[in-house]
């Protein structure tokens, strides 16, 4: 259970103004000249030192990424590019930080500019957070005005401009390199690697991707020290999380709590519990769309990190988590899952091209039981072809789902196909 001191999101339900003077009064921007003035090295060794792994879904170690930076500069500028698309179905939780708490993010994109030497830092946000745009905007004018940042920002000799973006809306777009694209003003779709953007991203020059939740608890940790964050949790899975809890429950909610934290507890003690009861949960996709299903008798005791979830084949993922109830045709869920990964599949690499549409196909047919029992395999075969095969994730992310459901509901599928033919033949 999280203790409210060590809470790092402390207006994530916008109880109090967004602005900079409250969010000054909360804690905000306090001895920031100082921290810059402690230097680049020290910054990215303490976040190291926390534990702190990406927020938006990969799970790599922050520090680690940010010490992938070239140490001496070329003359040539160098970038921090904010990943703000949440296009994750089940996830919206950056949502709320942008709406809420945007001089969190602000002040970490200063403290993680300064560790990588970037001399410009873009918020890449997606085009139908028009409020959210509004709100980041508003927390970067505000910085400016205050010399938080821009020329000698906080007085600490360090100079760096910030710039927010606004993207169309593609789920692509959520992958660092295609994000990279977007800002250049090309189609969005991923590059291959390597070169990875550390050497050559946003305008072939030295670029750090990282996401806004990932960001945005960097000036926490920087102020309470490494132990503390790292003292939450669990060993290689350190710290807070914000998990987007939605579905059959009797109280959808997102909520900041202990990495770790068992699943049942989570959803008992933040959302309400399932609706009618824990006993009429089906089963739970613990990380955001892309994650694989996991059923009601692996929800009782597995515990939401990186690590727990890997241990029953599935993914912390955005952390958002999505409970389905008795009621949830399973099959159909996943067929939607399926469609909207087909749909938003860039076409650039065969597998995922090909793929996409066909275990779309397969599905639409298992939903009405007109598949062959044959088909299953088929369907898992595909997705192994898709699965590893494609420049970035997508393919990836298409597959779980549909590998989910084999793996725990095959006998709903079975049985469908057998109940399909059953009345065709009466």
């Amino acid at each position: 259970m999280l203790r409210d001191e060590d809470r790092i999101f402390t207006n994530l339900y916008g109880f109090e103004s967004p602005g900079l003077k409250a969010a000054q009064v909360r804690g905000d921007w306090a001895g920031a000249k100082d921290i810059l003035l402690k230097g680049r090295d020290w910054v990215v060794s303490e976040i190291k030192d926390s534990g702190l792994r990406g927020r938006g879904g990969a799970g790599f170690s922050t520090g680690l990424k940010w010490s992938f930076m070239p140490k001496k500069s070329d003359g040539g500028p160098v970038y921090l590019v904010v990943n703000a698309d949440e296009g994750e179905p089940g996830t919206c939780k950056d949502r709320d930080i942008l709406r809420h708490d945007p001089h969190k993010l602000v002040e970490g994109i200063l403290y993680a500019s300064f560790a990588i030497g970037a001399t410009a830092a873009y918020v890449y946000v997606r085009g139908e957070f028009a409020r959210e745009i509004q709100r980041l905007q508003v927390a970067v004018d505000e910085a400016y005005e205050a010399g938080l940042v821009g020329k000698n920002a906080c007085g600490a000799g360090y100079d760096l401009d910030v710039y927010v973006h606004s993207g169309a809306g593609a789920y692509i777009c959520g992958e660092e390199t295609a994000l990279i694209e977007s800002i250049e003003g090309k189609k969005g779709q991923p590059r291959s690697k390597p070169p990875f953007p550390a050497q050559a991203g946003l305008y072939s020059r030295p670029t750090t991707v990282n996401n806004v939740e990932t960001i945005a608890a960097v000036p926490t940790i920087l102020r309470r020290g490494a132990g503390w964050f790292a003292g939450i949790g669990r060993p290689k899975n350190a710290g807070t999380k914000l998990f987007c809890i939605s579905g059959h429950v009797n109280n959808p909610c997102n909520v900041e709590e202990t990495m770790g934290i068992p699943l049942r507890e989570l959803i008992d003690k933040h959302a309400g519990g399932v609706r009618g009861g824990w006993d009429n949960l089906l089963a739970v996709i613990p990380g955001g769309s892309s994650t694989p299903v996991i059923p009601r008798s692996v929800c009782e005791t597995v515990l939401m990190d990186y690590d727990g979830l890997s241990e029953v084949r599935s993914a912390l993922g955005t952390a958002g988590v999505i409970v389905m109830d008795k009621s949830t045709d399973i099959v159909r869920a996943i067929a939607r899952l399926s469609r909207f990964y087909a749909h938003e599949s860039c076409g650039q690499c065969t597998p995922c091209r090909e793929g996409t549409p066909w275990m779309s196909k397969i599905m639409d047919r298992l939903v009405e039981g007109k598949a062959r029992v044959e088909d299953i395999d088929l369907l898992f075969d595909i997705s192994k072809q898709i699965e590893g095969r494609t420049i970035c994730a997508l393919g990836d992310a298409a597959a779980w789902p549909v590998q989910g459901l084999i793996r725990h509901f095959r006998p709903e599928l079975e049985s469908r196909i057998a109940a399909a033919r059953q009345s065709a033949a009466a």
